[in-house]
């Protein structure tokens, strides 16, 4: 089996253990992969497509893989980085922590953000109202042990290498500038937040959101293929009946293990949208138990 290639900034609902799944599904195309919520990018950068433009409103995300595209940061430079940052939290702790935290919303500096990233409290990206990272710390002692240094040095240089053997862009815009970009050679990925679930990452996302990315991918004349929530053990989400079922649907069970309470991270039934024709069979709820569809069903009548 191919090896899934994790990216260094991690993100709610990383698709990390989606990949294999999402492959499966895709469709081919001549033109450019273009990613409007790039979030962690571990699905474009695990597709490998040789043209992509990857697009996130979030400036933190672009600006850090600008700064690996054009070699402003590397292994070598994050080594060194984390090795320093890493003595002056074991005696600073929290204190140092908030320190790096002040100092990222002053600079923006793409170290103290992958810093934050990976010393927050359960890898979350948070924002407040004025645009400020304000995650706690996640008080593991010996955060940056060397051995998970090691390990984020391998993710940076890996996605470094994916970056520079393809024609990659990164912007900062809207998915709606994004979407429209696409041609009908095009492949779109959308990983949108999730509608009616916590998606505070860095803009919120509501109903309104919902509609406009359904009316954008509505009139494509690009392939476009969707992750989202179809259910889980106390709703269905209702946005699938009410825009999505037009289109091809396939889902799957989930377990998500990022998130600010244990109570939220259940297994969750994961739906891919799409709007072109495959090979394969589809059974819409081939992966949902009996047991779960009937739940739903009493969720949903």
């Amino acid at each position: 089996m191919e090896k899934i290639f994790v990216p260094p900034i991690k993100c709610q609902g990383i698709k990390t253990k989606l990949v294999y799944w999402i492959k499966e599904h895709l469709s081919d195309y001549t033109g450019a992969w273009i990613e409007p919520f790039m979030g962690s990018g571990v699905v474009g950068f695990n597709v490998r497509p040789k043209k992509a433009i990857f697009c996130d409103t979030n400036p933190h995300l672009i600006n850090f893989y600008n700064n690996l595209k054009n070699d402003d940061i590397n292994s070598k430079i994050v080594r060194e980085f984390l090795l320093v940052e890493n003595e002056k939290l074991l005696k600073g702790k929290d204190d140092y922590y908030k320190e790096v935290r002040t100092r990222f919303n002053s600079s923006h500096n793409s170290l103290d953000f992958l810093f934050l990233n990976r010393a927050c409290f359960n890898g979350i990206i948070r924002f407040n109202s004025k645009a400020e990272f304000n995650t706690p710390f996640c008080k593991k002692p010996n955060r940056f042990a060397n051995a998970y240094i090691t390990k984020i040095c391998n993710q940076v240089d890996n996605i470094q290498q994916i970056i520079r053997l393809n024609d990659y862009i990164f912007i900062n815009q809207s998915f709606e500038k994004t979407i429209k970009m696409a041609t009908d050679e095009d492949f779109i990925y959308c990983d949108p937040p999730y509608i009616d679930r916590y998606a505070d990452y860095f803009n919120g996302w509501c109903e309104q959101d919902e509609i406009k990315l359904f009316e954008l991918l509505n009139n494509t004349n690009a392939k476009f293929l969707m992750s989202s929530w179809y259910g889980n053990d106390y709703r269905k989400n209702k946005y699938i009946d009410s825009f999505w079922k037009k289109f091809q649907i396939v889902t799957q069970n989930h377990y998500y293990h990022v998130g600010a309470k244990e109570k939220n991270r259940n297994p969750m039934i994961e739906a891919l949208i799409y709007n072109y024709k495959t090979n394969k069979k589809i059974n819409h709820l081939s992966v949902i138990t009996n047991e779960q569809l009937s739940f739903l069903e009493k969720v949903c009548s």
